[in-house]
């Protein structure tokens, strides 16, 4: 039986209907499990101070990974790899054997370094908990997950490899493995050793996520290994070429970073109320920036190599306005939806009303800038294409010292100007309740990435005149058609309230589908009467084959 599951998952897949259905299952489920396990956090936990010490022990093995683990993503390892065995095994497995050895021997040393300065960093970074009494709980966690990094950077790294070889299936069902460590974590080992059991889970997670793939790779006999004969030359180009995509990812996690350190001096579960806000927003990125700005980024590159100025435009024109077709409508849905959602997905056991209410006013201050944030993963794919890495590297530390002072302006003004706390509170319906003051993050950091998109389309339409206007015609039809479709639906969950009982779980599912789905014909109806190009490439699209796409794998950027 285990003999036939790895003879299954390591086959080889080279026909491109096959790898994109294999690739569309697992990311599917991969995202299924992601919401699973933060469901059973939220039952388990609630939104308040452990699970606040769980979120919070991520932050600096998360941050070392954006630091040290993109260096040896696929999107940079890979066309070097493939060039090196091209040539010859040998110098193949020379090169990956270089890259393993400084690789592993630079993120061991820096997590051993933090390791042995926690008690000191952590009160430092994390100052809401340096008179905390589960500050050593915080600390031992964090050590536990410094394992994390380096097996998912491991796996970055091996998953250059297996992609070479086609491997899509082993690749694809890594991202599974890595939420069933948590689930694993969550479920089990919670109950023997308290909230170490769940940095553990994570811990076994980050190692199923590398452990999947080494039997393929002692197989083909690629697994890389130690050597003393390091070829500097390749390593620093390596180097150079990754480290204005590690400053990127880098200066984003220190926003991050600053708004979960603030969290920890506000009131207990805003941490939480955070990160599971961020983790449900972050569902629309996945399935429309992420999947457009992939499957667009390698034609990107061919044409801007072909100097084919053109049809590289007019590529980033049909990108650009897709995702904003797509990305609209959930966005205002979300809005509109966001205590549904919210309570299906995370309510019941210790998740009650309060951190429901919390929860769905964070999501909807995240959620604004879904469009946003589609938009920049598909602008830095397309700077990356014409190798101006240096652009959004910019534009970023731009938006990401922006999101840091904003936060805190925000918050002072939260607290000392009564009418600005009572908009902000009857708005998103959640007077009366504590810490409301940590929606200031969200928002502020909502602006700032409004502002990053401002300054990549700025940036981008300087150098491809042309580009707005069709794409400011998408954005207005698309907008008309969500903002009546919100209303629609806004109206529907009053209808439906009465219709499904609301005590029920399957009630509140009931009425959020129904009243979603009216407004989404209501909004397909604007559309059609407006005549929009999205909707009609759309239906002409599913009546074509799309599974002979090819859908490139996505990389771990982040625990």
């Amino acid at each position: 039986m285990v003999k036939r599951f790895f003879s299954a998952m390591g086959r080889e897949i080279r026909g491109l209907h096959e790898a994109a259905y294999v690739l569309a299952i697992f990311a599917l489920l991969s995202q299924i499990l992601a919401l699973f396990r933060d469901k059973l956090l939220a039952f388990s936990f609630g939104a308040g101070h452990n699970l606040d010490i769980y979120y919070a022990a991520f932050r600096v093995p998360d941050f070392i990974f954006a630091l040290i683990g993109s260096i040896v993503s696929a999107s940079i390892l890979l066309p070097y790899f493939i060039d090196s065995f091209g040539r010859s095994n040998e110098e193949g497995k020379s090169f990956s054997d270089s890259i393993f050895t400084v690789f592993f021997t630079v993120i061991i040393f820096v997590s051993v370094l933090i390791f042995f300065l926690a008690p000191w960093l952590v009160p430092k970074v994390l100052p809401g908990f340096a008179n905390d009494p589960a500050l050593p709980q915080l600390i031992l966690a964090m050590r536990i997950m410094l394992l994390s990094p380096i097996f998912l950077a491991l796996s970055n790294l091996f998953s250059s490899l297996t992609q070479m070889r086609h491997r899509f299936l082993v690749y694809a069902a890594s991202p599974v493995m890595y939420n069933l460590g948590i689930i694993i974590g969550v479920t089990f080992l919670y109950r023997w050793i308290g909230l170490s059991g769940l940095a553990v889970g994570v811990a076994i997670g980050a190692f199923l996520h590398m452990g999947i793939q080494l039997p393929f790779l002692l197989q083909d006999k690629l697994l890389p290994k130690f050597t003393a004969n390091l070829q500097w030359p390749k390593i620093k180009k390596i180097v150079l070429t990754a480290f204005p995509r590690m400053l990127t990812l880098s200066a984003n996690e220190l926003a991050e970073f600053v708004f979960i350190s603030a969290a920890s001096l506000l009131t207990a579960g805003s941490i939480s109320v955070f990160n599971l806000a961020f983790n449900l927003q972050s569902v629309p990125l996945a399935l429309i920036g992420v999947s457009y700005s992939s499957a667009v980024f390698p034609t990107l590159s061919r044409l801007y190599y072909e100097k084919n100025t053109e049809a590289f435009l007019q590529k980033m024109i049909t990108a650009a306005r897709h995702i904003i077709f797509w990305s609209m409508p959930i966005t205002v849905l979300f809005i509109v939806l966001r205590a549904q959602i919210v309570r299906v997905i995370l309510g019941a056991g210790k998740f009650d009303w309060n951190d429901t209410r919390m929860t769905a006013a964070m999501l909807a201050l995240f959620i604004v800038s879904t469009v946003g944030q589609s938009l920049i993963v598909l602008f830095v794919r397309a700077f990356y294409a014409e190798g101006k890495t240096a652009k959004p590297l910019l534009i970023n530390v731009i938006s990401a010292c922006t999101i840091i002072v904003l936060g805190f302006v925000l918050i002072h003004a939260f607290d000392h100007i009564p009418i600005f706390r009572f908009f902000i509170e009857d708005l998103l319906r959640v007077s009366g309740q504590k810490g409301t003051n940590a929606l200031m993050l969200a928002l502020a950091y909502s602006i700032g990435v409004i502002l990053n998109t401002v300054l990549h389309w700025v940036t981008f339409e300087k150098s491809y005149k042309g580009f707005s206007k069709p794409v400011l015609e998408t954005l207005f039809h698309s907008l008309s058609a969500s903002i009546i479709s919100g209303v629609i639906a806004f109206m529907g969950l009053k209808i439906f309230a009465l219709v499904f009982p609301q005590e029920k779980v399957w009630g509140i599912f009931m009425q959020g589908f129904c009243s979603g789905i009216l407004g989404l014909i209501v909004g397909v109806c604007v559309l059609i009467l407006l005549r929009n190009n999205e909707l009609q490439e759309v239906w002409r699209t599913l009546h074509q084959k799309i599974w002979k796409v090819k859908v490139p794998p996505a990389e771990v950027e982040r625990l």
